[in-house]
């Protein structure tokens, strides 16, 4: 499988964020997950996937509220969105059609 990181560093953060994911299965049956280098980043579902899915959804939306408000995000292997993106001259990309 192609790592889709070098091309979308989004994707990459977030995937690389969801691998540090910590789930739990709480007394009532349901399940709570968390990302702990994200503070702030929780679910809570009554399936384990249902769980994961929320987790997902949540880690986005705080990446995209961290990125509007200037906040700064934690480096996830290596990938760091803090820093502004170097402009690149358009003759110089390479297109996937």
């Amino acid at each position: 499988m192609k790592n889709t990181s070098k091309y979308f560093v989004l994707t990459g953060y977030i995937e690389q964020a969801m691998g540090l994911s910590q789930y739990d299965k709480l007394e009532d049956g349901t399940f709570s997950g968390r990302i702990p280098i994200c503070k702030g980043v929780i679910s809570f579902d009554t399936t384990l996937a249902g769980c994961e899915n929320e987790l997902r959804s949540v880690l986005e939306d705080w990446i995209l509220l961290g990125l509007k408000m200037g906040h700064n995000l934690p480096v996830i292997s290596g990938i760091n969105l803090n820093v502004e993106p170097a402009p690149v001259p358009v003759d110089t990309l390479k297109f996937r059609f």
